[in-house]
């Protein structure tokens, strides 16, 4: 049986997977909309969202999100629809995103750091007609203004829905459908609309190594499945309280926190900046019970000297994607590392778990009809037990097809259905069960603080500059964020190598995302190069890494001295 609202370049499961999917509880058999409902009946009272400035119970999340929905269909938007959604870690975004749910309007992940090149092609290549943005989002930056140049530039999107601001002539403010529309009629509004299970809940990113992200469906009772197999994993119940100040719209923002906050009625607070004073101090005072990190958060408590000065007793739960033997022991808080890709796959430990498997792996995978196996690079054998190989899957939320995309599709799935991650791993035996080690990455790109920036979507922008005779872009460690971005340029003949502001001007006047902007410049006469005549990034990786070790250790060398004359 087809989904009700069908979308063209989408790939959709048969029937047969359905059911069995749902027999073995992989997928649960409902909406995203349905399941703020059923919240809302169980636990109306209950708060959902604690928000910086808004709180919301689950009933008022039921009614605005369903008053929202009613406005998205009576405003025009119809089910199957897509929506670019520039909001940020405030209350609103929860109405938003599960009014979408209710109407069959499909969110489309865009940052609110997103600017001309990534907005412009994701409007593109998704066929988004609708835009939420949050117009105080960025108090150097008039976010609305912004999005009005983009409707103006991409004509398709007619429909621009303003939150935290003012909507002018031809625009629609999300606060005015909360007053418009009572809750019942709301329901009678949106009700004969409902999406199906199978339809399509958001289009996410990909962590694209080249050029921009990919679009990868995720469906309504798949999505749900993959969460409530996370929590499961994590053994977090109704009685947790959650904690984040990362972006919610990411694929780790609704599994983690947006999800599971229906399911299991649960509340979750949120903060729109990451700080480390006020995520502790609102940890002890919210009684946070499970938070975690992907990117900065956790290199920069593991900076914070003070933090055995809060009462953290609550928190007896962590996740980050490494060091957690290291946030465990500074913040001592049992801690474990876990592995995600919007792709699909899922892998965490226990927090019952023995220290080794949850710091030495990212533990197993969540739901028990993924498979899992480590094959040879650009291979399709299997490499020995024990040995590091891609790491490969597939199973009840592994992506069906990128959107619109079929050789993209084919590029990254081996002949039997299995997709290609291009993380390197290797599987060991701890307490009678396999886990995972992640041992690095094959693909070209550079993940900073976990957003994702493809290398060759950098160049070419770079490549662009007058001084620029060709550049290679690649990852340097960086203690913070993991991984920065550092261009190699090869300078034309006459001109002067650009600094590193001249070349952050360029490209973002060219529309390139500010968190994407080189952070270090590398002069080079020409690009070393492979045994069979690539140009070989690994040993450009390798060059920057040695030079920065070089450079600390000779910063530890000084300082001392420094010290000794200052005194």
């Amino acid at each position: 049986m087809p989904p009700r609202h069908g979308i063209e370049g989408v790939r959709y499961r048969s029937g047969r997977e359905r059911d069995r999917y749902i027999a073995n509880g992989d997928w649960i058999d409902a909406t995203a909309g349905e399941i703020v409902r059923r919240a809302a009946q169980a636990q109306p009272e209950k708060v959902a969202v604690v928000g910086h400035d808004r709180d919301l119970t689950f009933r008022e999340l039921d009614d605005q999100s369903e008053a929202i929905a009613a406005g998205l269909l009576q405003t025009g938007m119809k089910p199957g629809d897509r929506a670019l959604f520039q909001i940020g870690t405030v209350t609103e975004f929860f109405t938003a995103l599960f009014g979408c749910f209710k109407a069959g309007v499909v969110p489309v992940c865009t940052l609110p750091q997103f600017r001309e090149i990534e907005m412009e092609a994701l409007a593109l290549k998704s066929g988004a007609t609708g835009y939420f943005v949050q117009a105080d989002f960025n108090p150097t930056f008039d976010q609305l203004a912004f999005a009005r140049r983009m409707r103006a530039k991409v004509p398709q999107l007619t429909h621009l829905y303003v939150v935290r601001g003012e909507a002018g002539p031809g625009e629609f403010s999300l606060a005015a459908f909360e007053q418009r529309y009572k809750a019942g009629e709301a329901r009678e509004i949106v009700r004969p609309h409902d999406p199906d299970p199978e339809d399509v809940a958001a289009l996410q990113l990909s962590g694209g190594s080249t050029g921009l992200p990919k679009l990868i469906p995720r469906f309504h009772a798949e999505y749900l499945g993959s969460a409530a197999a996370l929590s499961k994993r994590w053994e977090l119940t109704s009685d947790d309280k959650a904690l984040w100040t990362l972006p919610l719209i990411h694929n780790a923002g609704v599994l983690i926190v947006v999800l599971p906050m229906v399911l299991d009625c649960r509340t979750t607070v949120v903060l729109p900046r990451f700080d480390a004073r006020e995520f502790l101090e609102t940890a002890e005072r919210r009684d946070i019970t499970f938070s975690g990190s992907i990117g900065p958060v956790a290199p920069r408590l593991l900076e914070y000297v003070d933090v055995k000065r809060f009462d953290l007793s609550k928190l007896r739960q962590f996740f980050a994607l490494s060091r957690a033997d290291a946030v465990e022991a500074h913040m001592g808080i049992t801690t474990g590392c876990m592995y995600g890709i919007t792709e699909g796959l899922l892998m965490g430990s226990a927090p019952s778990d023995t220290a080794d498997a949850r710091h030495g792996t990212v533990g197993w995978p969540a739901s028990m009809d993924d498979e899992v196996r480590l094959l040879q690079i650009d291979s399709e054998a299997e490499v020995a037990f024990g040995a590091v190989g891609e790491l490969c899957f597939r199973g009840p939320s592994s992506v069906t097809g990128y959107f619109g995309d079929d050789a993209a599709t084919a590029a990254s799935m081996t002949r039997d259905g299995f997709f290609r991650t291009g993380d390197l791993v290797r599987g060991l035996r701890l307490n009678g069960r396999t886990y995972y080690a992640f041992e690095g990455r094959i693909k070209d790109n550079i993940n900073r603080g976990g957003e994702k920036i493809g290398a060759e979507e950098v160049e070419a922008v770079v490549a662009a500059h007058p001084a620029v005779a060709d550049v290679r872009v690649v990852a340097m460690p960086n203690a913070i964020f993991g991984e920065k971005a550092c261009a190699y340029i090869i300078v034309r003949p006459g001109h002067a190598l650009p600094t590193l502001g001249e070349l952050g001007r360029f490209v973002a006047e060219k529309g390139l995302a500010k968190y994407k902007t080189p952070e270090r410049i590398e002069p080079i006469d020409a690009f070393p190069i492979t045994s069979v005549g690539k140009v070989d990034k690994v040993r450009m990786r390798a060059m920057i890494a040695d030079k920065l070790a070089v450079e600390s250790a000779r910063e530890a060398d000084t300082a001392p001295a420094q010290k000794g004359q200052a005194e």
